[in-house]
């Protein structure tokens, strides 16, 4: 089962890979998260919330904002959480505020967490942090940090780590997390880019 979450263009500044999909998730319609022109197959598209079954994947939607004040500055959002061989995995897209009791009870358990931790666009470090503590996944990965490769104005992932206690930078950009291995992985993962 392949599944591409929140799909990029150039405009990034990160190579744009053109993968093969059965399903492509949309947080949000923003170009650095809905362009689906890259992705190959004949897909399914989710991007709106509430409970979607796909492929034999159970898929949830719940609505956020893309910032603090209700969306009226960006726009909504929607976290996606997918249930799929045993894991439950939570993309955040562009989420761009501290999450209510309801949001945390709405996402449920998580097993693996995406989750932005830059600023600016999104929540800052501080919040993600904050985010962690409240979904409680074994493993996150940040994601929507500055690297050398882009050119906007959100903050590196280090202040993240250092909110964390730390984490492991893999050195790759995939790993490969089941319900046997995600133990060895426990805490946060930074992936590479190309």
């Amino acid at each position: 089962m392949r599944i591409v979450m929140d799909p990029f263009n150039e405009k990034v500044g990160y190579k744009v890979p053109s993968p093969e999909a059965d399903i492509v998730t949309t947080s949000h319609d923003h170009y650095d998260h809905n362009y689906i022109e890259t992705v190959r197959g004949r897909f399914t598209r989710i991007n709106t919330s509430g409970v979607h079954n796909s492929h034999g994947v159970s898929i949830q939607g719940v609505p956020v904002y893309h910032d603090e004040a209700g969306g009226t500055k960006r726009g909504n959002n929607i976290i996606f959480t997918f249930r799929v061989d045993g894991l439950i995995v939570c993309h955040c897209g562009d989420l761009g505020h501290a999450l209510s009791a309801a949001q945390v009870e709405a996402v449920g358990p998580v097993d693996v967490l995406l989750v932005p931790v830059g600023g600016f666009y999104t929540i800052d470090y501080q919040t993600a942090a904050k985010t962690v503590e409240a979904l409680k996944p074994a493993v996150t990965i940040p994601m929507h940090f500055k690297t050398a490769a882009i050119d906007m104005p959100i903050a590196e992932v280090d202040p993240f780590l250092a909110a964390m206690g730390g984490g492991t930078r893999l050195g790759r950009q995939e790993v490969e997390l089941n319900k046997q291995n995600i133990g060895e992985y426990s805490g946060v993962l930074v992936l590479n880019y190309e």
